[in-house]
């Protein structure tokens, strides 16, 4: 069967257009928000929207919002055309199924400003995080207060703001029956479904579960970025992991004792520990 890429729709308008068509035709629509740099575990999640909802759009959008100004915004990786072979893979054995949204920038309400990659505005034309000063002018946020405070939101503390705002708008403009999250972003899919029931979407938040590579590394694009020295010792977080949970599964349910072993793997290879918890799976107590 002939590869073809998927339909790539770039305007918010045009890509509402195109979701109340389908609609009207009485069909679903699964949505599987993405920044790109598509790997296996993204696919996986392609699938399962497949086997969900009739029609499948795949967001490719490096979200602003969600970056503070000290974060990789600029080096974050990027293979457009590389993704839209990985998509037309999948899309020859399910015609028209699959489409690609693919706005330029989802803050920006003044104009085109040039067209730049990648940016929210911009002083002398580098990149900047919307929470910078020469934005574009964006000022309502959406923010699930208690989940977003704990775990990786104390050291990251816009980040799951710029998450929560990106997910309802994209909601807003494809209107989907279904949307597909990755547990590799644990804290992000329970902030989800939490604001998605907070807030009345009509819309069913499913979570997948972790991808990994051979040697038990979480898939994630930015270990494009790893030397092999970094990627052998990022090993040691799901060595750890596994480590604890066999021993909690043996009867050794003391948390101190489970966040010590843990601590004592990550360490044990020269580590810097964001943070090492045990918190209810629901509410992170």
């Amino acid at each position: 069967m002939e590869t073809r890429e998927p339909e790539v729709i770039r305007d918010k308008e045009a890509m509402r257009r195109w979701s109340r068509g389908v609609r009207s035709q009485g069909k679903t629509i699964g949505l599987v928000p993405t920044m790109g740099f598509l790997h296996d575990g993204h696919l996986s999640l392609v699938h399962q929207s497949l086997s969900l909802a009739d029609v499948t759009v795949v967001s490719i959008y490096v979200n602003p919002g969600q970056f503070s100004p000290s974060e990789d915004l600029s080096t974050y990786p990027s293979d457009f055309s590389g993704d839209l072979a990985k998509l037309a893979a999948i899309s020859s054995s399910v015609s028209d199924a699959i489409v690609v949204f693919n706005p330029r920038n989802l803050y920006d309400y003044d104009g085109d400003h040039g067209g730049r990659k990648k940016t929210n505005g911009g002083v002398g034309g580098r990149v900047v995080s919307c929470v910078e000063e020469g934005g574009l002018g964006h000022e309502t946020w959406v923010r699930v207060e208690r989940l977003e405070k704990v775990l990786c939101g104390k050291s990251r503390p816009v980040f799951f703001r710029g998450v929560a705002t990106i997910v309802t708008k994209l909601f807003n403009i494809v209107e989907p029956d279904v949307a597909m999250f990755g547990k590799k972003d644990y804290q992000q899919w329970r902030i989800i479904q939490r604001m998605v029931r907070d807030l009345d979407f009509g819309i069913e938040i499913v979570g997948s579960d972790i991808a990994r590579e051979k040697d038990g590394l979480a898939m994630s694009s930015r270990n494009v970025h790893l030397s092999g020295e970094e990627r052998q010792r990022a090993l040691s977080i799901n060595r750890s992991l596994s480590m604890a949970k066999a021993s909690a599964a043996q009867g050794k349910t003391s948390c101190t004792e489970l966040k010590d072993m843990i601590i004592q793997e990550l360490v044990g290879v020269s580590a810097r520990i964001d943070y090492v918890e045990v918190r209810s799976i629901t509410t992170f107590t």
